[in-house]
């Protein structure tokens, strides 16, 4: 299953336990990886995209299938 891909430097937005928040993608995995000894999975078909909330700095973990592009 193919999803949209996205890029460093684009706006996206996801739905969170407290709505919707709009970051910006500062990288891009695609291989597993750990955070706070948690196991991300992510491939170069289905990677995983770090975003850094553009309201509180906070970082998130997301698949492509979970994001939306925010036109800016």
């Amino acid at each position: 299953m193919q999803f949209e891909t996205f890029e460093i430097g684009d706006i996206v937005s996801w739905n969170s336990e407290a709505g919707y928040v709009t970051g910006r993608i500062q990288a891009i995995h695609t291989t597993p990886f750990m955070v706070n000894g948690y196991q991300h999975h992510a491939t170069s078909a289905n990677p995983q995209y770090e975003i850094e909330s553009l309201k509180t700095g906070h970082v998130a973990f997301h698949k492509g299938a979970a994001l939306t592009r925010v036109e800016q």
